[in-house]
């Protein structure tokens, strides 16, 4: 089948050439729509299960909120397993499907499950699942500021609420509707709320329950249609609105009647403009803000997102009122144009390296030329299977790649015909006829097809068994075998389709075959080495043998890891403080803790989320805060030659110097990935169960001290459950 696949190439030369460019411009179409990301995603498939409970204490949450919902999933198709995490008015329930399973139709199994298990909550909790996003979901953060100097329409400067009103209704409503945006995370400010204050003395004078004034507020605060009337051969609505617009509104609710005198509501309450008791809050550089995160869609492409995010941001600002910015503070675009840059300077100077090696060994500008060409059709062919195969553009993927194993099939094809075609040329002493040029090309390449697709399968069937890995492993290593078996594969069609066709064409003319002073000076060399083995062959093997086992001692006392760490370029600190901390004394600290990394000459700036945002991915209490430390580029350091072990020194050694936390130092996306995959950020943690959590605290104390005494384990520490520990 071989031989009739080349010799059809040769007969239908141009008709492969037009293929090949057809399957060009079609991967240079797919490149438009390759998926572009870091790193691949690793996240499992994860459903989270929020539910606000106001007011529950953690112990109250779990008990009547997080079992009856984590309950409520067993049973599930292709359910994984269950995890939970119970806050001060926050259940969480994370499910975790089996591999391959389909996101939307687990969710679609989920939802069924909450209509259930409503009736078994407490009233009005509703339970809501949260964004269709990953892990790596959070490619955009921005904060809503206000200039000293601004004024909002009252003429005062502008509050924390009003920056919050400012993005829940100018800003969030216009990012929600850029395609591959699925949610945007707020946290910090203050929603806009209006807070009723009954009087105990005067609800007692006026005999009115606070039943009664609950009851009332209610009632009047909603939008009531009447149905409608005809008259004059119209149709008129009648609606009666009743919605509170003002705080004046609230006040003038009639509660009551007593005696034929109505009770408003401001007599017996105030009503105050208030402040909500908020579970999180932002800051940067020490100052409170309002901090936004947008998440992508699953299966979006994370650097296209954040451009039209970034590309939006600069018109809604133009919409926002004097004074009033929003500035990213985290773009994920720029660790992917980093990550692929570099991915794409090490692919450049690859290709060009056998490309210079080709024209220097072949010794003929267009055989060199032709077999370059291989290259970049290969490319685009893998680029189309990839994007068919949903593998995105990553450092794994395309980091894989090496071009000088994808044209080493190529290079034996051309340097056979170069060598036939110049035999038979001085064999007859003239220029071959087309029909004998076309008879030595399918001669040649027939020869040492098997040398050349033998060569190429051997090479695939390495990475197939990388295939059939499952779980975090097949995620990340999936890609690069993928990419690299696409690229072998384009290489071995080309090699028996558009090699012997592009030969058959432009080696036409006279071809000589000669060795030039490369190969003439390696063959100088590998005579007398060879002869030199072949007289001492026992003490070579030997040799060897001696060698192998030194490498395999060697290799016994390498360390291992499952991947090396990527360098994201910025730092993720996780501050802890000791539980019970409240929201507004950890932002105290928080400023204290920035002001003291903002000294660092390579930071550039610094934004903290503390607590929960309003949709909790994140469910952290207020004694836990997300800082992330943004580093300047490296040409701007006061020493662009210190490693960035001496950086972690420096932050780490400020960061300790301020009292009362105690930290775990990250990077962004390395921090994410281990929380959502394991439920921790840590790389190691250990899980205690049971009933008492007295005997769980003092087992876990056991633990942590036998930990602590393992050579190279670093930031040994129990959760704290209690105030009794001093720090978590």
């Amino acid at each position: 089948m071989i031989d009739s696949i080349i010799q059809f190439s040769i007969k239908q030369r141009w008709v492969i050439l037009l293929l090949v460019l057809g399957t060009a411009i079609l991967g240079v179409y797919n490149y438009q729509r390759l998926p572009i990301d870091a790193v691949p995603d690793i996240t499992n498939v994860q459903v989270q299960i929020n539910t606000e409970a106001p007011g529950y204490s953690p112990l109250e949450v779990e008990q009547r909120v997080t079992f009856a919902v984590e309950n409520a999933m067993g049973g599930l198709p292709h359910l994984d397993y269950t995890r939970s995490v119970s806050r001060y008015g926050l259940s969480q329930v994370t499910v975790v499907f089996k591999d391959g399973t389909d996101l939307y139709f687990g969710r679609q199994l989920i939802a069924e499950r909450l209509q259930e298990v409503k009736s078994k909550l407490p009233p009005r909790l509703e339970p809501g699942m949260g964004p269709i996003a990953t892990g790596l979901g959070e490619i955009f953060m921005f904060t809503v500021t206000a200039d000293a100097a601004a004024k909002n329409e009252e003429g005062k400067p502008y509050s924390p609420t009003d920056l919050r009103t400012i993005q829940n209704w100018i800003i969030k409503p216009q990012l929600r509707n850029i395609p591959g945006v699925i949610e945007v995370n707020t946290i910090g400010g203050y929603e806009k709320q209006f807070h009723v204050t009954p009087d105990p003395a005067k609800l007692v004078t006026y005999n009115v329950t606070m039943r009664e004034l609950t009851e009332a507020l209610e009632l009047n605060n909603s939008n009531v249609g009447a149905g409608y009337i005809e008259k004059n051969g119209e149709q008129w609505l009648i609606r009666a609105p009743g919605q509170v617009d003002k705080g004046a509104d609230l006040e003038n609710i009639v509660i009551a009647n007593r005696d034929d005198t109505p009770i408003f509501v401001k007599d017996v309450a105030a009503v105050i403009q208030g402040r909500e008791l908020r579970t999180g809050a932002a800051t940067v550089n020490g100052e409170e803000v309002v901090l936004a995160t947008v998440f992508m869609l699953v299966g979006e492409n994370s650097r296209t997102v954040a451009s039209r995010i970034a590309a939006k941001l600069e018109e809604v600002n133009r919409s926002l009122p004097a004074g009033v910015v929003a500035k990213a503070v985290y773009d994920r675009t720029t660790l992917v144009d980093s990550t692929i840059a570099t991915v794409k300077k090490n692919l450049f100077e690859g290709a060009t390296l056998v490309i210079v090696i080709l024209f220097l060994l072949l010794g003929n500008f267009r055989a060199a030329l032709l077999t370059a060409c291989v290259i970049p059709l290969s490319m685009l062919l893998t680029i189309t299977g990839m994007v068919a195969g949903k593998v995105s553009g990553n450092l794994m993927s395309l980091g894989a790649l090496d071009f000088g194993i994808i044209v080493d099939g190529a290079v034996i094809i051309v340097e056979n015909c170069i060598r036939r075609l110049a035999e038979e040329q001085h064999k007859h002493g003239r220029l071959l006829t087309r029909a004998e040029r076309f008879e030595i090309v399918f001669a040649a390449t027939r020869e040492v097809r098997k040398a050349s697709i033998f060569g190429e399968l051997i090479i695939m069937v390495v990475y197939l068994p990388i295939l059939t890995l499952t779980g975090i492993e097949g995620k990340m290593f999936f890609p690069m075998a993928f990419t690299v078996l696409a690229a072998l594969g384009a290489a071995m069609v080309l090699s028996v389709t558009f090699v012997p066709a592009a030969v058959a064409i432009f080696l036409n003319g006279r071809i000589s075959e000669k060795e030039n002073f490369l190969i003439r000076g390696a063959k100088g060399l590998y005579k007398p080495m060879l002869r030199t083995v072949l007289a001492a062959r026992t003490a070579v093997v030997a040799g060897a043998a001696v060698l192998v086992l030194l490498c395999l001692l060697l290799a016994s006392r390498m360390g291992s890891e499952f991947i090396p760490r990527l360098d994201e370029g910025d730092f993720a600190l996780h501050a802890l403080r000791i539980p019970g901390t409240s929201l507004t004394q950890a932002v105290d600290m928080q400023r204290t803790l920035e002001a003291k990394l903002k000294t660092i000459p390579e930071v550039k700036e610094i934004f903290t989320k503390i607590g929960t945002a309003e949709i909790a991915t994140d469910p952290m209490p207020p004694s836990v805060a997300d800082c992330f430390i943004m580093i300047k580029p490296r040409s701007e350091w006061p020493d662009p030659d210190m490693p960035k072990s001496g950086l972690v020194e420096k932050v780490m050694a400020a960061a300790k110097s301020v009292p009362g936390n105690n930290y775990e130092l990250l990077q962004p996306i390395e921090m994410r990935f281990n929380e959502l995959i394991a439920g921790v950020r840590s790389d190691v943690a250990v899980k205690v169960f049971g009933d008492e959590m007295e005997v769980m605290e003092e087992t876990g104390g056991q633990i942590e001290d036998i930990l602590k005494q393992v050579p190279g384990a670093v930031d040994v520490k129990l959760e704290q459950t209690t105030d009794r520990k001093s720090v978590v």
